[in-house]
């Protein structure tokens, strides 16, 4: 069965926005951007809420641009054909290789999950993964943690109130001191 993984930057104190909606300090660099580009070719559809949906639409034309770098192009053409499912209840379409959901997370999950296909099910967005996480649909957590405290703002992990038990299953630490934790959910 396809797993549903859940990977977001976040600062050192828990967020992946900063209470002024800031997350500049989330802009990678060549080492974490390469990681960003491997680790997207296991995506075989990516979930998001409208904000992140509105935030990543620069990708749909990023390409259009000739002074990008190889890396950035290499993630658009990752990322522009990959299937993306939006939550929305305020758009009434959007671009590019993506569709509005068409029912419930929970719902759009467990058909996905029966799809064939090998590859993962990403959840992108706080909000939207605030709601897998209280139904207990995501398989994994990956964070990559920045060495910055924001002192507030959108928190990387849901507060549904609930222990979750994780296995840590990989690290790696960056030469800019970010470090990279995907955690798999104990069932």
């Amino acid at each position: 069965m396809r797993s549903v993984t859940y990977s977001m930057s976040m600062s050192l104190d828990g967020y992946i926005v900063g209470p002024d909606g800031e997350f500049q300090w989330t802009a990678p660099d060549e080492e974490v951007f390469r990681f960003w580009i491997d680790d997207i070719r296991k995506v075989d559809v990516h979930l998001l809420g409208r904000r992140l949906y509105e935030t990543m639409l620069y990708w749909e034309t990023a390409d259009q641009d000739p002074s990008i770098d190889d890396d950035t192009r290499e993630w658009t053409s990752l990322w522009k054909p990959l299937p993306k499912v939006v939550f929305s209840t305020t758009l009434s379409e959007v671009q590019g290789n993506a569709r509005l959901a068409s029912g419930g997370l929970a719902e759009e999950i467990e058909r996905l999950r029966t799809e064939p296909g090998e590859g993962e099910i990403a959840i992108g967005g706080a909000t939207l993964a605030a709601e897998a996480a209280a139904s207990g649909l995501i398989d994994e957590y990956r964070v990559m943690v920045y060495p910055v405290l924001v002192g507030g703002g959108t928190p990387f992990f849901p507060q549904h109130e609930r222990r979750v038990d994780l296995a840590l299953v990989e690290t790696r630490t960056f030469p800019s001191n970010v470090v990279y934790l995907r955690y798999r959910v104990a069932r």
